[in-house]
């Protein structure tokens, strides 16, 4: 550790997080094990805070075990209220603002204080979702003074659309609204994953000071790829079915496949595509049953599977072995990046994305070299897209992001920006 080598008392940050081990699935988990892995080898030691398993209705233990030696765990009483304060699936809606797990913070809060008495760390963060860990982190804030880095992985408004304000509920809208302003008066700093949301942040907070806004993406491990497996290049094999996979939830709003959904029909009418050489394989969709309706009302059930969700190794996986990886974001999320983009870039297979082309998503695939992009929105562009992939990705011409280009998106170099900002944040930067 460099604060030992240094002969310095270690910098300690006092992490506030839901998405945590052994939460199973969501790329949220990711983000802050990441930053608990590598912080320490960047000089700050983490002290975790997160709600004991009960919270979690999908649980695992592959990842615990990614924590690390060095990360301190604190877990504290967490009710989900759909769960566990429901009669006959019915809960006052009071309880679940602004999310289902607000008894967090009663337990959370003490815990906090206590961690802050015996660690005596330099700084808080915390990240949404969920929201209340921003209520426990700007309690402990107010309570400690310590300076405080909330980190907005996704954005908690999008006034964009008048008609489709997110959320959409008026009570949870205002709730979201009022933490935010919160953050704007309270933090030492706002982190945002994408320059998009750092430009919707900055509009709707234009009191702050652009200085305290730090874009700190999403990433990938660069020694996590499954069973220690190597990313592959060229293609595939050649198999005569083509696979393409689509790792991940699939949004019914945000990430609509119907447009595609279309073009594979009448691909499939035209003889272009047929089950002896393609299939779409939708891994962990989180939405299978209306998925489900789709592929009988496209008649396209024997060119697509849903399939469930698996250990976050064997996805790995099963994203190394796949001809292609499908990425899907609609215009309605041009401001942030799927944090599987990140894993799909490691393992350098042909990516096909169907976004918006004026959105970060494309932007951040543009800039890594890859230009195998659709409009989301149009079946004709969709088709176009997906043919002109298939072309390359069976020809081993499909383009795939540098070493170099992949090893900036790496956990590491992501925690070495919150290190810095940690550093700054606190006033404790070493020589």
């Amino acid at each position: 550790m460099a604060a030992v080598m240094l002969g310095l008392t270690p910098k300690r940050v006092l992490m506030v997080a839901y998405h945590f081990p052994p939460l199973a699935g969501g790329s949220g988990i990711l983000r802050t094990l990441g930053f608990a892995r590598h912080l320490p080898d960047c000089g700050w030691q983490p002290l975790v805070l997160s709600p004991a398993p009960l919270a979690y209705a999908q649980r695992g233990d592959a990842q615990l075990a990614q924590i690390g030696a060095h990360a301190t765990v604190r877990r504290t009483l967490a009710l989900d209220a759909a769960r566990h304060l429901a009669i006959a699936g019915r809960y006052p809606r009071c309880l679940a603002l602004p999310d289902r797990w607000s008894s967090w913070w009663l337990s959370a809060v003490p815990a906090g204080l206590r961690m802050i008495r015996q660690y005596r760390p330099d700084a808080i963060w915390s990240t949404y979702p969920i929201a209340t860990a921003h209520l426990i982190a700007m309690t402990l804030q107010k309570l400690s003074g310590l300076p405080w880095i909330a980190d907005q992985r996704d954005p908690m408004l999008d006034d964009s659309d008048p008609l489709a304000p997110y959320p959409p509920e008026a009570r949870l809208h205002r709730m979201h609204a009022w933490i935010e302003q919160r953050i704007a008066t309270r933090s030492a700093a706002i982190v945002c994953t994408t320059p998009g949301a750092i430009d919707a942040h900055q509009r709707r907070l234009a009191q702050v000071e652009r200085e305290r806004f730090c874009l700190i993406e999403n990433g990938h491990d660069d020694d996590d790829d499954g069973e220690g497996a190597a990313p592959r290049d060229g293609p595939q094999g050649h198999r005569s079915r083509f696979q393409l996979l689509h790792s991940g939830v699939i949004y019914p709003s945000e990430r609509d496949p119907q447009a595609l959904f279309e073009a594979l029909a009448k691909l499939r009418h035209d003889g272009v595509l047929h089950v002896r050489n393609f299939q779409l394989v939708l891994r962990a969709t989180g939405h299978d049953a209306w998925l489900a309706s789709l592929l009988v009302k496209y008649g396209i059930l024997d060119l697509v599977r849903l399939e469930p969700l698996q250990p976050h190794h064997a996805a790995l996986q099963e994203m190394l072995a796949a001809d292609g990886l499908l990425l899907l974001q609609a215009a309605n999320c041009n401001a942030q990046i799927p944090a599987k983009l990140y894993e799909y870039l490691r393992c350098r297979r042909p990516i096909l994305a169907l976004t918006d082309l004026a959105g970060d998503s494309a932007a951040k695939l543009r800039h890594c070299g890859i230009d195998t992009l659709g409009q989301l929105a149009s079946s004709a562009d969709c088709a176009r897209a997906l043919l002109r992939f298939l072309e390359l990705a069976r020809q081993g011409r499909a383009p795939l992001a540098s070493p170099a280009a992949i090893a900036l998106q790496s956990r590491q170099a992501r925690s070495n920006a919150l290190a810095d900002l940690l550093d700054q944040v606190s006033h404790r930067r070493t020589a």
